[in-house]
């Protein structure tokens, strides 16, 4: 079993992580997600932030139910002498409520968001029968293809790099799951498809395969910017060609039909979106 670090946690705080740390050592294993508030000292800000990362799998809780409990205490002890008056008429519920468990994308989703990856599956493996459907190659597979043979490959974009001894060639690596893609974008074409060459998250490349060795190169010949089907992710069951626009370096994403119905709104000044629909994907390492 692979675990990550606290460390890993977007907004979790060196002290938080101590106190937590010095409480589970001196008091043994934590029970559930008060006791990480009564032993721990943690703010229910902060316990939310672990149960947001999946932090509490360990204590028995789903991500879901470990975010409703953390944000059941939020809310302050009810004074005894209003506790009747909002007391059930039939009695308390015996049985705890048990919330459904997030479908495997959702759940990638929420790790990418938390800690900028996952240990439970690649986001390019739920796009991958459609792909698949439509002749793109996996970068495991570019080997089994003829040198300088044509191909189609997708990923994820991790690093793009322009350095100044290239003579104006841009190199992009993107990352599908079973490896990494090495692109290389002639001078000619970086000028033609910029937009999409600089902004895409995810990307859908035609190009050559050439190889020297060990060292596999896609010369790339056209780039499509297919960042909106990461939009899908979030929807297991709207794992479709794209319905909108999704995230790019910076760009926040617009609503859907779903979110607008709930009363979300496009991002900007002022406006709220649904936490899920922030930065699906980090950005990448741009090196120009």
């Amino acid at each position: 079993m692979l675990r990550l670090g606290l460390r890993q946690i977007d907004g979790f705080p060196e002290h938080a992580a101590a106190m937590l740390v010095a409480a589970r050592s001196e008091g043994g294993p934590f029970t559930d997600a008060a006791s990480l508030k009564d032993r721990a000292g943690l703010s229910p800000a902060l316990i939310e932030r672990l149960a947001a990362a999946d932090a509490l799998g360990s204590l028995g809780l789903s991500r879901r139910q470990a975010l409703w409990d953390a944000r059941s205490l939020i809310a302050p002890k009810e004074l005894p002498l209003f506790a009747a008056m909002t007391a059930r008429s039939q009695g308390e519920e015996r049985h705890r409520a048990v919330l459904p468990m997030m479908p495997l994308s959702e759940e990638v989703v929420a790790d990418y968001q938390t800690h900028r990856l996952s240990l439970k599956a690649h986001p390019m493996a739920f796009l991958r029968p459609m792909l698949g459907d439509r002749g793109f190659v996996r970068a495991a597979d570019l080997r089994n293809h003829k040198y300088r043979a044509t191909v189609q490959v997708a990923g994820v974009v991790l690093v793009r790099q322009r350095p100044g001894s290239a003579k104006g060639v841009c190199f992009i690596t993107l990352e599908d799951e079973t490896g990494v893609v090495n692109l290389v974008i002639w001078p000619d074409l970086l000028e033609k498809q910029r937009k999409v060459i600089m902004g895409a998250r995810l990307m859908e490349v035609r190009g050559r395969v050439e190889y020297d060795d060990e060292v596999i190169h896609v010369i790339a010949m056209h780039l499509t910017d297919a960042s909106a089907s990461l939009d899908a992710l979030s929807d297991a069951d709207r794992l479709v060609p794209p319905i909108a626009r999704a995230d790019e370096c910076n760009r926040p994403i617009p609503e859907r039909a779903g979110l607008e119905r709930a009363g979300f709104e496009r991002s900007g000044p002022g406006a709220r979106t649904h936490p899920r629909d922030v930065r699906i994907i980090p950005k990448s390492r741009d090196f120009h």
